[in-house]
């Protein structure tokens, strides 16, 4: 017998993030989150997304043992400003058991009936920032610290359950020994000159935050004509900031300015934590921190997180600029490998900054949808 149980105590919670512990434990391939990480982004009274977003997180017993894990999500800005009667799913892990699944995605179903959704989507969080997609390809390959990892037999418990595919991701990467420094350099310099632009680079975390606000604005101009695309707001960027900006080294965020000063473009890159996260298995205290840290400072790969160009200058070769100045930093620290978070197969815009690289796709996602 199954039964499912909303998590709502803090107990609860703690249980629903270490489920996924257990499910893969040993396995080379799966990254740990990050424990207190995880139960900040589930606090209802601290992440922003709330304000606009519903989601319920539900716990599935089998023999009296967690045997899965599902959070039923509305994001309301998404419904309202897209037109969207969608509800989301998210942060699904299961046993190989098709019976568990259809159980937990039943919850989902019946929060989107309750509230006059028509179809459901998942996996996928709260918002555009968040986690997306099943793995379908590329469980051989370690996963990074920003995408979720999962079993083969998810995709036949979808498929079986009659989901279709909704929206397809893929992720790949590239040696930076096959970046056309050259060719770059040569670009950037042209571009600079054409339309009078410049670089700016930061040295300490300090001088990055006054740019933060004006980031957020240009990414929600850059990924709007996406048709799943829900802006930022300003409360979320003021959580996002002290999220993730501590974990970016200073010199792994570049911006364009133009001759008035305003950003038209912008990249984040990330120290890839996967190797760290899977030393430290969650937990920054006592020691994890120091190995974060270490990764933060010496790691050899540089994971693509965020990159976005005002629709004005888009395919106008301002790229050059952000890898010409990405390149110098690189080459001084080491970098082996340029990897690229999960991208969505349509959005030809964004893949059309790595055709020169060469990249090899290295993992393919998807999401799922059902009518209701």
């Amino acid at each position: 017998m199954i039964t499912i149980i909303e998590a709502t105590t803090k107990k609860q919670l703690k249980e629903y993030v270490k489920f996924t512990f257990k499910l893969y434990k040993d396995n080379p391939y799966w990254v740990p989150p990050l424990i207190s990480d995880e139960l900040a982004s589930f606090d209802k009274n601290a992440n922003p997304v709330f304000q606009s977003a519903e989601a319920y997180f539900y716990l599935a017993y089998k023999n009296n043992e967690i045997v899965g894990r599902i959070a039923a999500i509305i994001n309301w800005d998404e419904v309202k400003q897209l037109g969207k009667h969608k509800v989301r799913f998210g942060w699904f892990d299961v046993i190989d058991d098709i019976e568990v699944t259809k159980a937990l995605l039943e919850k989902v179903k019946e929060l989107g009936l309750k509230n006059n959704m028509d179809h459901m989507e998942g996996p996928m969080g709260f918002s555009n920032l968040d986690k997306v997609g099943l793995l379908t390809e590329g469980y051989d390959q370690l996963s990074t610290a920003i995408g979720w990892y999962n079993f083969p037999y998810y995709v036949d418990h979808f498929e079986k359950l009659g989901y279709q595919v909704e929206k397809k991701y893929i992720e790949s990467e590239f040696p930076f020994s096959e970046i056309p420094i050259e060719s770059i350099n040569k670009a950037a310099g042209l571009i600079k000159t054409r339309y009078n632009l410049k670089a700016v680079n930061f040295k300490s975390t300090k001088e990055i935050v006054p740019y933060v606000d004006k980031m957020f604005e240009l990414f929600n101009d850059t990924y709007a004509k996406l048709q799943s695309f829900v802006a930022v707001n300003k409360s979320q960027v003021e959580y996002f900031k002290k999220k993730y900006i501590p974990f970016v080294n200073p010199e792994y965020i570049k911006f364009v300015e133009d001759n008035e000063g305003q950003i038209i473009a912008f990249a984040i890159v990330m120290p890839n934590y996967a190797e760290a996260q899977q030393k430290i298995k969650g937990k920054l205290f006592p020691f994890g921190f120091l190995k974060m840290l270490d990764a933060k400072k010496n790691n050899k790969d540089a994971v693509f997180y965020l990159i976005g160009i005002a629709p004005e200058y888009q395919r106008k070769g301002v790229t050059a600029i952000i890898f010409d100045e990405f390149y110098s930093v690189f080459d001084r620290k080491g970098i082996k490998k340029c990897i690229q978070t999960p991208e969505l197969e349509e959005n030809l815009d964004i893949q059309n900054l790595w055709k020169n690289f060469n990249p090899k796709i290295t993992k393919r996602r998807c999401t799922y949808r059902k009518e209701l």
